[in-house]
């Protein structure tokens, strides 16, 4: 046997490997949202399989992230090796400019075929972040093609998060995100309150009057809504009623304003349904799906649109969405997501993001009578502890790993987003470090 297969134990690296790897690291890898050197050594992973990541010093944890909320297979899953390694041996990259293939077709297909309503075009974009940014130029360019330049703003509402780069950064929350150091330099866009919190909660009819009031007053200057459907995920992890999402399409409809919803956390069943927007029954003029959609093997997203939305951009004075990535419907991502998105056809995965949701339930509710937690909610596969105070992450992610289990808690959270092919002692083991991290965090 090799050290790659999974029933072998991987030798341990030696201590003073470690360090002189983790001493690299320090010197040149600048880490996402961390300083530059770093001041907490992160953990070295030697390799990974089903839903564990081996250590390099030989431990072993449950990933509860999914590598952020992407790996919804798991890790070396054989039928995405497969197109991986089918792919490589056909080509690995060819530009987009000009030229097609098979692997970039189908997926644009199925994507259109899979995802709510009339989204039958889809651009491929390079990342989640990215598909925003495709996302609202498509919105932008469709009002400059028809000639109402004045319709150039963007309304979301509060404790949004879409992405890093400039534009989506203008539509994540302005004060409680880490985006605030940009005012002055992002576009100023408009906001309403963030959604009253709780998906099965009553809608709030105060509320409701104030996002249909502040749309019809903006109408004039509005490009588009675009919000996160159902859930706000690094905003704050935040649930709420489907019903707001039927508010904002009716709304947007009657004043002639796009919407846009960013399913790139929530898309590929991770609510439960497909996409969220499905439990509102309501479809967007432009859909953003990234992260889970090659089950985390490659960095692909895509922004789909309507044929209203394509057709007003190709009959304007410039006729062409102005945007090509290098790496544009790049085969190998193409391939393995279209693997990916075919490990779901057969719907099982809503028997195991069920079961996820009743082990998750059942877990973290000792969690509700820890000090200081001031909130216990989940849905479909996403479980959340929120606290009454900022989580002191060293000690969070140290009983975490005690018990086995990787997480990455912020802010005031501490939240799972496992593998759907997590099983019930992964996914109890996971609840039991979230209760455990809460109590020490």
């Amino acid at each position: 046997m090799t050290s790659s297969d999974p029933s072998t134990p991987p030798q341990a690296r030696s201590a003073d490997s470690i360090r002189q790897l983790l001493a690299l690291d320090a010197e040149h890898v600048w880490h996402p949202y961390g300083p530059m050197p770093g001041t907490v050594a992160p953990l070295l992973v030697e390799e990974a399989h089903g839903v564990r990541l081996r250590l390099a010093d030989g431990r072993e944890l449950v990933d509860g992230m999914s590598s952020w909320w992407s790996a919804i297979h798991g890790y070396r899953h054989p039928a995405l090796d497969a197109a991986l390694t089918e792919q490589a041996g056909r080509m690995s990259h060819v530009m987009f400019g000009g030229l097609t293939h098979e692997p970039a077709i189908r997926l644009a297909t199925t994507l259109a075929d899979i995802t709510p309503g009339e989204l039958r075009h889809v651009f491929l974009c390079d990342s989640g972040s990215v598909s925003v940014e495709v996302a609202i130029k498509m919105c932008l360019q469709y009002w400059r093609s028809l000639g109402r330049r004045g319709k150039s703003r963007l309304l979301t509402w509060r404790g949004g998060y879409h992405g890093d780069t400039f534009h989506p950064m203008s539509v994540c929350d302005p004060e409680g995100g880490m985006h605030a150091l940009w005012r002055g330099v992002l576009p100023e866009q408009l906001f309403v309150p963030a959604p009253p919190a709780g998906f099965g909660a009553e809608p709030d009819r105060a509320y409701v009057e104030e996002l249909v009031r502040t749309v019809e007053r903006h109408a004039d200057e509005l490009a588009a809504v675009i919000v996160e459907p159902v859930v706000q995920g690094a905003g704050g992890m935040r649930f709420h009623n489907p019903e707001y999402l039927r508010v904002l399409r009716e709304v947007t409809e009657a004043c002639d304003v796009l919407l846009v919803f960013d399913e790139i956390a929530t898309g590929f069943g991770r609510t439960g349904e497909l996409f969220a927007a499905e439990h509102a029954g309501v479809c967007p003029d432009v859909l953003c799906v990234g992260k889970a959609l090659t089950g985390g093997y490659l960095t692909m997203a895509a922004a789909l649109c309507t044929p209203r939305v394509a057709r007003g951009i190709s009959a304007g004075e410039v006729p062409v969405l102005a945007h090509g990535p290098t790496f544009m419907g790049n085969p190998l991502a193409a391939a393995v997501a279209n693997a990916s998105v075919d490990l779901l056809a057969d719907g099982s995965w809503r028997a195991d993001v069920a079961r996820i949701e009743a082990g998750l339930r059942t877990g973290l509710a000792p969690a509700a009578a820890v000090p200081g937690v001031v909130d216990v909610r989940v849905l479909g596969g996403i479980g959340v502890v929120q606290l009454d105070h900022q989580v002191d992450a060293a000690a969070a992610t140290e009983a975490l790993t005690a018990r086995g289990v990787w997480l990455r808690p912020f802010r005031d959270l501490i939240y799972t987003m496992p593998p759907y092919v997590c099983d019930d002692t992964d996914v109890a083991a996971i609840a039991g470090a979230m209760v455990a991290a809460a109590r020490v965090a």
